[in-house]
């Protein structure tokens, strides 16, 4: 973390200034800095990305005739933090919390701490599993709709968030849920419906298990219906699709010997379904 701290000035910080002179000298691709009285976070480029393992996803979409299953791709490089920083600005102008972009180069980006200077920020996920963890089921419930409730909101908006699990989903200081990671674009690559039930495929498989642990499952089976009579008709019908053709789900083991991933996923599928 580096230090730059003066009392005495109440001019705006050249964030433009400082994110070249960290974009040149960071160890690492991303770091939290203190600049003036604020904290932040800069994002440099990392190496571009290989696409051997996009069209293995392909492959594996097209067997499962899973359109949300389709690959995103995400190059890495510059490109990667031109999408992050055009989606960020995008999303912020719709209403959606996400980080603020304070200064951006081809090669990185500056972009303000959701909480205050020095203060952790948890995911939603880290948030739930300490609830579940506590045997405080009220608090589990409250914080899984927390994060459907943001979901519905950004849907309400015309887009989507790029991977919708919930440790890109934090908890701010006043409670109040913000998007995190946004390096690629689902929407420039598949139908906004598609994209909504992406959306909703990644925070089944990343909480359901959260649901399953605390005896909650039944009543966020009604919440989950709820929240899926709000979307839309097109949207409803390819989720309808994508259940029954995940119906092989139901066959899988619950054993927890074979692993927390498949745990997640079989956990996943009870919601759903």
């Amino acid at each position: 973390m580096t230090l730059t701290m003066d009392s005495t000035t109440t001019t705006t910080p050249d964030y433009a200034a400082f994110l070249q002179q960290q974009l040149a000298t960071q160890p690492h691709n991303v770091m939290a800095h203190v600049l003036g009285n604020e904290q932040i976070w800069i994002k440099r480029a990392g190496a571009p990305h290989g696409t051997g393992r996009y069209r293995a996803m392909a492959v594996l979409a097209g067997l499962l005739r899973l359109d949300a299953l389709r690959p995103v791709p995400n190059p890495g490089g510059p490109t990667a933090i031109a999408t992050e920083v055009q989606r960020l600005k995008d999303l912020a102008a719709r209403g959606i919390r996400v980080p603020a972009v304070l200064a951006a180069l081809p090669n990185g980006f500056a972009m303000r701490h959701l909480g205050h200077t020095g203060e952790e920020i948890h995911s939603l996920g880290n948030e739930i599993d300490h609830a579940v963890q506590a045997g405080d089921t009220a608090t589990v419930l409250a914080l899984w709709q927390q994060g459907l409730d943001t979901l519905a909101q950004v849907h309400r908006q015309g887009t989507c968030l790029s991977q919708a699990f919930a440790r890109n989903l934090v908890r701010c200081p006043d409670g109040e849920v913000a998007c995190i990671d946004f390096e690629d674009d689902p929407a420039a690559v598949l139908p906004l419906a598609v994209c909504h039930v992406r959306d909703a495929l990644c925070y089944a498989h990343s909480t359901a298990i959260y649901l399953h642990a605390s005896g909650t499952l039944g009543e966020g089976r009604e919440r989950w219906a709820a929240w899926v009579a709000q979307g839309s008709a097109e949207m409803r019908e390819v989720l309808a699709t994508s259940i029954r053709r995940m119906g092989w789900m139901r066959r899988l083991p619950t054993s927890r010997r074979l692993g927390r991933d498949l745990q997640r996923v079989r956990a996943a599928y009870d919601l759903l379904a």
